[in-house]
């Protein structure tokens, strides 16, 4: 296994698999969110800079210079990692890949006003109710 995604394993395994905001505060304080994180986002999608760095309301070219080691990021900017990854986690979870997940994540859906998911996750809120449909899917909900 390469070292990166070993990393990466480490990294999805200990976030929260759900968001729940008791979960995410204790992360958020507790632990470090760091490049480590950012870098796990891009490889456990096949998301590119572009798309990443908008869910992340910031520059592609700040996005890249999260991923650098050196960087250190603001609270918000720590949660928004946070839930990013718990959401992905979820949604391999529910998918069993990144390909379904990526996919469905693309896809125009009447539960969201016609917009694909995608749409809805540069915000901590959209991220939530992201998660909220994945979890209306985990129990038989048509989403």
């Amino acid at each position: 296994m390469k070292a990166s995604n070993r990393v990466d394993n480490t990294i999805i395994r200990d976030v929260p698999s759900h968001i729940n905001d008791g979960e995410v505060l204790t992360f958020l304080y507790t632990k470090d969110i760091n490049w480590q994180h950012v870098n796990a986002i891009k490889t456990l999608t096949n998301f590119n800079d572009e798309v990443i760095s908008d869910w992340l309301n910031v520059s592609v070219k700040t996005f890249r210079e999260y991923k650098k080691p050196q960087n250190v990021f603001r609270d918000n900017v720590k949660e928004q990692v946070l839930l990013l990854l718990s959401l992905i986690k979820h949604g391999l979870n529910v998918f069993g890949s990144a390909r379904a997940l990526d996919q469905w994540l693309n896809q125009p859906n009447f539960l969201f006003d016609n917009r694909s998911p995608n749409d809805y996750l540069n915000t901590v809120t959209g991220i939530k109710f992201v998660d909220d449909r994945l979890t209306a899917m985990e129990y038989g909900d048509n989403v």
